[in-house]
């Protein structure tokens, strides 16, 4: 016979309504409660009929994430974050990989929305202007600040704040030839855009003009392409004291082909990159940085979608800002 919430209410002693408050994790339940309805649970072996409840509801449980890359380290992570955060308010969620701007409105036009209870967007930084006139079918939460279709509510960092954080580290440690490895002729609204004018804002506030030759640009924003623009500036034969990557993954494929030229970080070149990934604390050196809050982001805005699905509302356009803070390593130490 199929166990119910009631019997599981019986055997803990309390409500259904406390079992459901257990079971969807919700805060108003006493320590002692908690622990004898999972007792119960675990002793009846109770599984929720999600398929029932979502039935009922009119809901899936189901949301969706969309990246432009998994290959990047830093998208990688904000899915997994994602999904930690969506476990926390009984959802599960549908990973998307756009790569361009057409397969974005593509996904946003498309049919398979209808199975899903919301989106979170990350849309591409160049070609996101496309989307303004989009017309959402789902609760939609944005990553960043480009505008798309009716999406009210916008969760990012300044990006524009934190390049400069990153470029006044390294003025602080004594570097004044800066190179910039992530620019992006083509992007003027995006990510690329934000931190190259982080980046010029810093360098002309300390009286220092910006070298064009001291910056290199890099699309996708890969450890790849990170080392190729490194060898691009080596080629050049300008000297640089010191590297703003845009991203980490940047960071450390310019770290590789810097060692490759037998140049020693940081002793001869300091790094810097953005983003905080796993991988940037056990490179060697490891990789000093600027840690947008990735996980905060994703907790934000799946707390923002949960609250759009269960109360079926439309919010009121906001944006949310995530702080960022320096992360100090040894790439760019004496």
């Amino acid at each position: 016979m199929t166990t119910t919430m009631q019997d599981v209410a019986r055997l803990a002693g309390v409500s259904t309504k406390t079992v459901s408050n257990v079971i969807n994790a919700r805060p108003y339940v006493s320590a002692e409660t908690r622990i004898k309805v999972e007792a119960a649970i675990a002793a009846l072996d109770y599984k929720l009929n999600l398929a029932a409840r979502n039935l009922r509801s009119g809901r899936s449980g189901v949301i969706g994430l969309a990246v432009p890359s998994l290959t990047v380290a830093y998208f990688a992570e904000l899915a997994e974050a994602t999904i930690a955060a969506a476990e926390e308010h009984g959802l599960v969620v549908q990973i998307e990989r756009t790569g361009s701007a057409e397969r974005e409105r593509a996904l946003l036009d498309s049919p398979r929305l209808q199975h899903i209870d919301g989106l979170i967007l990350n849309p591409m930084d160049h070609g996101a202007e496309e989307l303004e006139g989009v017309e959402l079918s789902v609760p939609t939460v944005v990553l960043g600040d480009h505008p798309v279709g009716g999406a009210a509510v916008h969760v990012s960092t300044d990006q524009r704040a934190a390049a400069e954080l990153a470029t006044e580290h390294l003025l602080l440690t004594g570097r004044r030839r800066i190179a910039a490895i992530g620019a992006r002729s083509a992007d003027t609204r995006g990510s690329a855009a934000l931190r190259f004018d982080g980046y010029r804002t810093v360098l002309e506030r300390a009286g220092i003009a910006v070298d064009r030759d001291l910056v290199a640009e890099a699309d996708p924003w890969t450890q790849v392409n990170g080392a190729a623009a490194m060898r691009e500036l080596l080629d050049r034969g300008v000297e640089f004291d010191a590297v703003f990557a845009f991203n980490d993954s940047l960071a450390l494929g310019a770290m590789r082909a810097l060692d490759d030229a037998g140049l020693h970080v940081p002793g001869d070149v300091a790094v810097i990159g953005i983003d905080n990934i796993a991988e940037a604390a056990y490179s060697i050196p490891s990789l000093t940085t600027v840690d947008l809050g990735g996980r905060r982001i994703a907790e934000t805005a799946v707390a923002a979608l949960a609250e759009q699905v269960l109360t079926s509302e439309r919010p009121a356009p906001r944006r949310v800002l995530v702080d960022f803070g320096l992360v100090v390593r040894e790439s760019t130490g004496r």
